[in-house]
């Protein structure tokens, strides 16, 4: 398990920037629902919510964790298990509390960092759209919309589930051609917080045990 979310984390849930924009088919409705729901995000001075991550192999969730994210504007702080990545908006700092390593790097240009509102930006360029219906999705009644890669990204199709009437993300899962599978359901949304105004700041002082590698 550890591994495994050591790899979605600290590949910040790496996906290709495929273009080819002119060899792409997305639903009208799809579309609405996820501009719709960027637009809300975007509105909000920061986010935060629960969620549980399951991983597994063969398109099966094995293992699931606690998480917790905040957000504000482009900076996050994220934090599965032992692990904890801070994007301060110019890096990446990837936290390992039982490896007692920190691993900075700049995200490059083909990377997503962490975020289903990155899923909601990209599909722009990178994905075909479909919008498959109604599905009950812990107790929300929601929005299932497919992306599906325009070009080879090492991802084969990604699920969001939508709660269209709060403009909110209830469920993503990310399947893999190599049949891994990763999963975020969200469990519980705040917004508009007081939040520390070091909340994305990574402070080296706290770390001085650490190994620290500078990519």
């Amino acid at each position: 398990m550890k591994n495994i979310i050591s790899k979605v984390i600290l590949g910040s849930f790496v996906v290709g920037a495929v273009g080819m924009a002119s060899a792409q088919k997305i639903d009208a409705k799809a579309k609405k629902i996820l501009d719709d729901i960027t637009a809300n995000y975007n509105s909000k001075k920061n986010s935060y919510f629960k969620f549980s991550f399951g991983s597994g192999l063969n398109d099966q969730v094995t293992k699931t964790e606690p998480g917790i994210y905040y957000s504000a504007g482009d900076k996050y702080k994220l934090k599965i298990m032992d692990t904890e990545q801070i994007f301060d908006g110019n890096k990446i700092y990837n936290i390992s509390t039982d490896d007692m390593e920190v691993t900075i790097a700049k995200p490059n240009g083909n990377s997503t960092l962490f975020s289903p509102i990155n899923y909601l930006s990209t599909y722009r360029n990178d994905y075909n759209v479909t919008y498959n219906g109604k599905k009950m999705v812990n107790g929300v009644n929601a929005d299932f919309i497919k992306l599906t890669p325009v070009k080879s990204n090492g991802i084969k199709y990604v699920y969001l589930f939508v709660d269209s009437v709060k403009k909110q993300m209830v469920k993503l899962e990310q399947h893999g051609n190599n049949k891994d599978v990763a999963v975020i359901a969200i469990k519980e949304y705040k917004e508009n917080q007081d939040l520390d105004p070091n909340m994305f700041v990574f402070d080296k002082n706290k770390f001085k045990n650490y190994v620290i590698t500078e990519l």
